[in-house]
Parts: structure tokens; sequence; C-alpha cells
């Protein structure tokens, strides 16, 4: 590792092994779609989001699409400063141009000089200052530990075209919609269909990153028309598909 965490180009479906680390550390996808697995959930990290996951947290990382991943470690000084578990935050500009140039080549190779550790000590406040003034993106998709929970949720991973109901998932598994409806409020912290609706955009952000198109993206992650797709994801990623396709490929 460079002393930044560097740069890694990944194929698509290129897939770490399980890891933790002493330092806490944060992901950007400069193009392509990463995920980041924890115990905590699957967190979606496509071009205009930063990931942060803590020391200690063992974790993987996948790349969806040909990805280009940057890695910042953090010293603990600053740690102190960000949440104490995994989190995504949307990437300023500002932030974004800082994140590339502490993995750029002036931190590695022998064509430039890398900078020095007090300038990267200076870019390392900048960027810890620009997460401290975003918000938390809702682009994590917990995962359920209620075996209930778990057998809706492998149907709707294999399938996220599905449109069954709540009550129609709990008659195949044998559940009442109101035991279901409690268990998604108290274990993920959200409705089913919030939830569903946050892995069909995880699905898109694959899909997308792969190169498919709006529309057929949007019929194979469930949604009756483009429009309709088109807004839930813009609510939810801030851009529009068509906008996030062209700056993530």
């Amino acid at each position: 590792m460079w002393p930044s965490g560097g740069r890694h180009l990944w194929p698509s479906g290129g897939e770490s092994a399980e890891q933790s680390h002493t330092r806490g550390h944060l992901v950007y996808a400069a193009s392509g779609v990463l995920t980041v697995q924890t115990e905590r959930g699957t967190s979606i990290v496509p071009a205009n989001r930063v990931a942060w996951t803590p020391a200690g947290f063992p974790h993987y990382h996948r790349a969806h699409g040909d990805t280009d991943m940057r890695i910042v470690f953090l010293a603990p000084a600053l740690t102190r400063l960000i949440p104490d578990h995994p989190a995504v935050f949307l990437a300023s500009d500002l932030a974004r141009e800082v994140l590339l140039a502490l993995t750029g080549p002036r931190n590695y190779g022998d064509s430039a000089p890398g900078y020095s550790r007090s300038a990267r000590s200076r870019l390392h406040r900048v960027l810890v200052d620009e997460l401290n003034e975003a918000d938390e993106q809702p682009l994590q998709l917990p995962e359920p530990q209620d075996d209930r929970l778990q057998a809706i949720a492998r149907m709707l991973y294999e399938t996220p075209a599905d449109n069954a109901t709540l009550a129609e998932f709990g008659t195949t598994i044998g559940a009442s919609t109101r035991t279901l409806s409690r268990l998604f409020r108290n274990e993920l912290g959200m409705t089913f269909y919030e939830w569903r609706t946050q892995l069909r955009i995880y699905h898109a952000l694959v899909l997308l990153a792969d190169g498919h198109d709006i529309a057929r993206t949007a019929y194979a992650c469930g949604w009756a028309n483009p429009s309709s797709f088109i807004a839930a994801f813009t609510n939810i990623v801030g851009t529009t598909p068509g906008r996030y396709r062209t700056r993530s490929v």
C-alpha cells in the first residue's frame, strides 16, 4: 500500500478477500460502482459517493463495471471527527479532487515527487472537513438477520423486479404481514417497501455500470416505466440515471 492507500483498477466482478485494518479508510470509485460489505450491510458507492469503513470492521469490496478504486487511510486523530460506523457520504467537488490527488501519481512511481507528510496531512484535514459538511447518504442496504427476512431478501436478490406484496411474501414463507412489518422496522430501521427500493437502486447502479440502458434497467429492477425509475433513482442517488451513467463509465 502507498501511504495514502492508493489506486486500484478492477475489472467488473472483481472482489477482495474479507479483511480489516488498524486504521479507518475511505473508498471512492472514480469510475464504475463499488460495494463495501460489512456486518452492518452493503454500502453502495457510485461515482458521486465516498464510503467510510472504521478501523477493525471486517469488510470486502466488489467492483461492478470496470472500476477505478481509490483508497485513503486516515490517522486515528482525524477519525474521531467521522462516524464510528460504516457510512456513505456525498463526494463534493473539492472532496473528489482531494481524493484523486491523494491517490494520484504524486504518491507513487518515479516520474514525480510525492507529497510531503505535512502536505498529505493538510489534504487529509480538508477531506475530513468536507465530509463533516456532507450528510450521510441512504445508500447502505442493511442485511437482515432474521431467518424470515433473509428468505425474502434471497428471493428479491435473485429477482429484484418481483412486485409481490409483503402479504404475498408472508404467505410463501409462513409469516404474517404484521410480524414481517415489525421485523423490518425493528431490525432494518425501514419499511419493507423502503428496503426493496434500496435493493432495486443497488441493482440499478450495477446494471448501469455494466452498460445497460435506462429503459432496460428500469424494467429489470421492477419499475413499470422509465419515468418512475428516473424519479426514484434521482431521489436516492441525487442525480438522474443518464447523468450518473455518463459519469460512471
